[in-house]
Formats: structure tokens, C-alpha cells, sequence
């Protein structure tokens, strides 16, 4: 009898694939960019791809490095590539695959043993240096401080050049940016002098060391001759400049993204990179995928119309997808008066689905900030949902599974021969911990069977997958994923960021607190920023197969001021027959308050728009230099107050000033924010700023 796994060598890897997959899987070697849509099947088709070009004999496996943005994504493609039959492709993170070479490497380069990566510390290292540079070291502040040094990383720029590419840039992190120039410059000395590498220096190091010794650089170029990147789209400067020091010229290079999912640009992600390949490249093959197997039509079309109110879009940038489902149900939205009341309804809803016949690891609750997580995990424990949190506690992490792997281990080493069938001995080697053939009642209980269930589901994975498995080649799958932090599924709710469900999908997908101030959200000022909004919100739409549910509320808590609107985003979308498609003209928030756009005279809801006068997607005629003479006033008066930026005035009131430019202290007084003390403390220096020549 043939195995599964032999019959994975065997089977032709274009087989199954649709045309344009086809086109994709079997282009010749070179340069290949592939433009796929959201769930047009990518990841299939680079992972065929691969298996097509060593099937052909056109390159080793060993000789294939494929590069993603997440270790679930790496540890996605390595197990589709096994399914395949390829084994000896590499498939890691792009900082994963540049920590295995500076270790390789570097006893030949520096001679030492490798300096230690920082792992929890980094907050407090960043705290050292403001605190020698004189900057608070509360822990917000040093979330700012090492973000921005990150993004400094990401996008090359060294702390001599940082102040004057972060002006051009309009960074704006609360403090004069030769001081934040100053604590990134005394972090890289603290760090070096402590021989201590973060996640950044993986990849300016490696880089370094291929581009400055040229033996180094054949012998990794003779090892790897091919390579595939994963999500182009959110390449960093960083990034790029690596992968062109693997490439070393050559051009055998397959890239897969989709512009219309560009949601990292905060980190200095671009996609540029992606959008000039061709001209690059002039020679390489362009795939579009544009065929949806993922959502249906319904789903589809709701994401097209999102996406096609983008502004500022290249020409032939953007994807229209097709769906390719079975018709199914249409999304549904909905509004209620507060917070609570819309978790309660989405919890029941939840709750209906999976009485319904829906597996409760298909259901997702997405929302824009994590600090939303909390209402929903009180209103879906009410209606005894289990749920978990997407970013919490790592699986590997946790209690059982640590026992669990230790009890493996040593099964393992007392192994002599191979098990007659692998699920049969993990779950003798389980059920001592808690595994049962049935899931127990009880949060605490039930959360322990499902760590465990897991383990067991990923041991029938491998079973159906590798020929005569062991438990020594199980546990050494278990520590290759608990080092990649790619962990199995478990049951429950997913309640996660939209960043973070970025590459996931679910049957029933609820998108929530779906109101202006959060979606978009209330520090996106500029129509760049909006733009990614709009971005982020389409990769939310698009990560739901069957069921998509919209939701928002009015206020905050039960028996607020319903002064919220709903996103700008879903104008256009909501049926004209739903109240909630009809905007609230909200109340007066006090005299002096405009409560109405001065550009289309619609009423005036979020936060943003009373500051600012107006809608936000109402045309700017904002004064560009006097925002900025604006921005580095408020730099100066917090330094001196020793304060955050914010609490001198936010941005969104610095905005409301550089476009209403108000000429005296009565049209200072109008603008939402400014009360009577900030106007006696700050008036006269606003209007001087307002005043003085540009």
C-alpha cells in the first residue's frame, strides 16, 4: 500500500491549480511577481511553485530560502511544503533566517563568541538612555521612544540623520526630535557596549556581513540560489536591503502581495518595493490573482466596494476580486447605543452560530485597538463562549503544554523503535496530564483539554503526513514550532487586533466597534494615514469566509451621550433602508461648539471632527507650515513643562488650529479643546505662532 507521504511526491504540484496559479507556479526561474488578492490562494501557489522548480530539477530544495513577516506564516509554508513532499527548503521569518546566518557566520567575522539578543529588556534600555538624555522615562513614553527607534531601523536611518529625515517625514512622537535622535544614539552605545544585538541589528548586521566580505557572500550564495518573499507588500528599507545582498545581483526571485493590504507603513513598511518590481525587472513575469476562494460573492463584493474608495491608488495597483464560492449569507450591520450593549449582542449572536453547527475556533471578534478585547471577553464568558485571545499568553507558554512536552521528551528517549501508530502513544503519553476522548466542563478544565487536544491533533497531522513517524520526529516538530512560536489551533473564540489577524481567516468574522475615532482611528490626521485605515479595515472585511457582521455603537457606557458616528467607512455600505444608514446629527456639546461641518453642514460627531470643524472626510484647507511651526512649539513648551506633547495640546487641536487659523482669542476659544485655562496659559503663544510669517 502506497503512503500518503509518498503519494504527496508523487502527485504533479501544478495539479489543482487554477489557470493563473498555474502561470504563477510554473513560470520560468527568475524574476516572478505575483500580485494575489485576499484568499486567492498565495500561499498555495508559492509553495507549488517551489515544488514545481525542484520537481523540474531547476533547483535543490536545500537550495530555496523562502521569507515571510510572521512565524505562523513561516511555519504555514513549511507545512504545506512537507505536505508537497519537498523536504530541505527553508521557510522562515526574515529575522528568523537572519539570526541562523549571523550565528553561522559570526565566529569568522568577529572572532567571539555571538553577542546575546535582547529579549524583555529593551523598555529598559531605552530607559537608561532617556533617562542620560534628560527625556521622563514613564513606561508610554518608552514605548514611544523604542518604536521610534525601530522604525529608524527598519528604514536605515542612523541617529545623525534622524532629525532631519524625521521633520521631512512629519514624526511626531512628543519631543524635539534631536532628543529623540540623542536617547536612539546612546541606546545603540549602551547596547553595544553591553555586546547585546536586538531583532533590527539581525538584519543590518547579516547584511553587513555579506555585503563586506566577499567570501562569506559566495559561499551563502552557492548554498542559496532561490528565494521567495512572502507579504512584499510590508517590506521595510531594512528588509529590502538584505534580501538585495542574498540576490547578490542575481534575479531569481519570486514575490507574492497585494498593495490594497499595505498596513504596517507605521513601522516603515512599504510598497513601493512590490509596485516598481517591473520596472526593476523589466523581463519578469506579473501574475494577478484575482479569483476569491475564501469569502463568498456577498463577502466580495462588500470588499471590493471598501477598497474602491481608496485614494491615491498607482494605476494598476489595485485588485478587483471575483469570488468563487457559493452564494451565502449577507453581511449584516448594526448599531447600538453603547459599548456593552453591542458586546451582548455580538456574545449571542456568537453564542446562536455555534449552537448552529459553527466550530468555535471558526469565529473571530476584530477590533481596531486591543484595549476593546476586555468588554468582549466579560460578555462571551457571560454566555459561557470560550474565547482566546489572539497576543495573549503564548501557547507554549502555558502549564499543560509545558508538562506535556516534558512527558513527550521522555517517552521519546525511551523509545527504542518506532511506534506502530504515533497518535496512539501521544495520547498515552497525554491522557495522564488530562486528555480525554470528551472535553470537559469548566473554564479552568476545559482550557487545559485544549491545550492538550492540540498537541494530539498536531501528532494525527504528522501521522497522515510523514512516512513512519516516531515520537523523537514529533517532538522535534513540537520544538521547532515552540522556537518559531508557531502553535497549533485551539478551541475557542479568536478576540484579536486587525493588525494581528492580518493572514488569518475564520467562518464568522465580526468586525466591532466600528465608529469614527476608532475606525478610523482618531490620530490618522493625515490622508495617508486615513488611506491605511481604509486598508486595515478591507484586510478585516476580507478575513471572514461565510458570516460578516459590522458593528458600532454610540457611546461609550450605558446611558452616555450618544455623540459617536459611524465610521466614514461604511457610508455607502449600510442599507439605505436601516435607520443606522441615516448619520445622527449629534447634540450641542456647549456653547461656542460648531456641531456642524463648515465645508458640507452635515452634524458633527467624533471627537476629531468638533475639534476641526468638520468632517473628516470633508476636503483640508490646512496651512502645512504653520502645523509644523505649530508642532515644534508644542515640542518646546513640553520640554520646558516637562510633559507630554499631549498634554500641552493634542494633535488633533494643533490641527484644528493650523485650518481655522483663528486671529484672536475669541476664535481661539471656538476650537473644541481649548477651555479657559489653556487659552490663559497658551493663548497669546498660539496666536503669535498663528501670526508670525511663514
Amino acid at each position: 500500500m502506497v503512503s500518503t507521504h509518498r503519494l504527496n511526491r508523487l502527485r504533479d504540484p501544478l495539479e489543482g491549480l487554477d489557470p493563473e496559479q498555474r502561470a504563477a507556479a510554473s513560470a520560468p526561474r527568475g524574476p516572478v511577481c505575483i500580485l494575489a488578492g485576499a484568499g486567492t490562494g498565495k500561499t498555495r501557489t508559492i509553495t507549488h511553485r517551489i515544488a514545481y522548480l525542484v520537481r523540474q530539477g531547476h533547483v535543490a530544495a536545500t537550495q530555496v530560502l523562502a521569507v515571510t513577516f510572521t512565524a505562523r506564516a513561516a511555519g504555514e509554508l513549511r507545512t504545506r511544503l512537507r505536505h508537497l513532499g519537498v523536504d530541505g527548503a527553508q521557510a522562515r521569518t526574515f529575522h528568523a533566517a537572519a539570526l541562523r546566518q549571523l550565528r553561522y557566520f559570526w565566529p569568522r567575522v568577529v572572532g567571539d563568541s555571538p553577542w546575546d539578543l535582547i529579549d524583555g529588556n529593551k523598555l529598559r534600555l531605552v530607559g537608561h538612555a532617556a533617562n542620560k538624555v534628560g527625556l521622563p522615562t514613564e513606561t508610554e513614553v518608552l514605548r514611544d521612544l523604542a518604536g521610534e527607534i525601530e522604525w529608524a531601523k527598519a528604514c536605515l536611518v542612523a541617529p545623525d540623520d534622524y532629525p532631519a529625515v524625521a521633520r521631512a517625514r512629519r514624526r511626531d512622537v512628543g519631543h524635539p526630535v534631536e532628543r529623540v535622535a540623542d536617547v536612539y544614539r546612546t541606546y545603540e552605545q549602551l547596547k553595544n557596549d553591553r555586546r547585546l544585538l536586538d531583532f533590527d541589528d539581525l538584519l543590518l548586521h547579516t547584511t553587513a556581513v555579506l555585503e563586506e566580505n566577499r567570501g562569506i557572500a559566495e559561499e551563502f550564495r552557492n548554498q542559496y540560489r532561490c528565494f521567495v518573499v512572502d507579504e512584499y507588500q510590508d517590506i521595510t528599507p531594512a528588509q529590502q536591503r538584505l534580501l538585495d545582498a542574498w540576490l547578490g545581483g542575481r534575479d531569481d526571485v519570486t514575490v507574492v502581495g497585494d498593495a490594497n493590504q499595505t498596513i504596517y507603513s507605521f513601522g516603515g513598511a512599504s510598497p513601493r518595493p512590490l509596485l516598481d518590481f517591473t520596472r526593476r525587472y523589466p523581463d519578469a513575469t506579473v501574475v494577478r490573482l484575482e479569483r476569491d476562494y475564501r469569502s463568498t460573492p456577498q463577502i466580495v463584493e462588500l470588499a471590493n466596494r471598501v477598497i474602491s474608495g481608496a485614494r491615491g491608488r498607482p494605476a494598476g495597483s489595485g485588485l478587483r476580486l471575483v469570488g468563487q464560492r457559493p452564494d451565502g449569507p449577507q453581511p449584516v450591520f448594526a448599531e447600538y447605543d453603547d459599548e456593552p450593549a453591542e458586546a451582548a449582542a455580538v456574545a449571542q449572536r456568537i453564542r446562536d452560530l455555534v449552537g448552529s453547527g459553527i466550530p468555535v475556533n471558526e469565529i473571530a471578534v476584530l477590533f481596531r485597538v486591543n484595549a476593546q478585547s476586555e468588554v468582549y471577553e466579560r460578555a462571551l464568558s457571560d454566555v459561557g463562549v470560550p474565547y482566546q485571545v489572539h497576543g495573549g499568553e503564548r501557547f507554549f507558554a502555558r502549564s499543560e503544554v509545558r508538562q506535556a512536552m516534558s512527558a513527550l521528551r521522555a517517552a521519546a528517549a525511551a523509545e527504542s523503535e518506532g511506534p506502530d501508530d504515533l497518535t496512539t502513544a501521544v495520547k498515552r503519553v497525554l491522557a495522564p496530564l488530562g486528555l480525554s476522548d470528551r472535553q470537559p466542563a469548566g473554564g479552568a478544565a476545559r482550557e487545559r483539554w485544549s491545550g492538550l487536544h492540540a498537541l494530539y491533533e498536531l501528532a494525527e497531522d504528522l501521522a497522515a503526513t510523514v512516512e513512519k513517524p516516531t515520537l523523537m520526529r514529533y517532538v522535534a516538530e513540537l520544538d521547532q514550532r515552540a522556537s518559531a512560536q508557531h502553535p497549533p489551533t485551539v478551541d475557542g473564540v479568536t478576540l484579536a487586533s486587525l493588525h494581528a489577524a492580518k493572514g488569518l481567516e475564520w467562518d464568522a468574522v465580526f468586525l466591532v466597534g466600528l465608529a469614527e475615532g476608532t475606525v478610523p482611528i482618531q490620530h490618522a490626521t493625515t490622508e495617508e494615514a486615513v488611506e491605511e485605515e481604509r486598508r486595515l479595515f478591507y484586510v478585516g472585511v476580507t478575513r471572514a469566509r461565510e458570516h460578516l457582521s459590522l458593528t458600532w455603537s454610540l457611546s461609550r457606557t450605558p446611558g452616555g451621550r450618544p455623540h459617536r458616528r459611524r465610521s466614514r467607512f461604511l457610508h455607502g455600505l449600510v442599507p439605505e433602508d436601516q435607520p443606522s444608514a441615516r448619520p445622527r446629527r449629534p447634540s450641542r456639546r456647549r456653547a461656542g461648539t460648531k456641531t456642524s461641518c463648515r465645508v458640507c453642514e452635515r452634524g458633527l460627531g467624533s471627537a476629531l471632527e468638533i475639534k476641526i470643524g468638520r468632517c473628516v472626510d470633508c476636503p483640508s484647507d490646512i496651512d502645512e507650515k504653520l502645523l509644523e511651526r505649530l508642532k515644534q512649539w508644542r515640542s518646546e513648551r513640553a520640554r520646558e513643562l516637562n510633559v507630554p506633547a499631549f498634554v500641552v495640546f493634542t494633535d488633533a487641536t494643533l490641527l484644528a488650529i493650523a485650518e481655522q487659523r483663528p486671529l484672536d482669542a475669541r476664535g481661539l476659544a471656538e476650537i473644541s479643546g481649548i477651555g479657559a485655562t489653556k487659552l490663559k496659559r497658551f493663548g497669546d503663544d498660539i496666536l503669535a505662532v498663528v501670526n508670525e510669517d511663514g
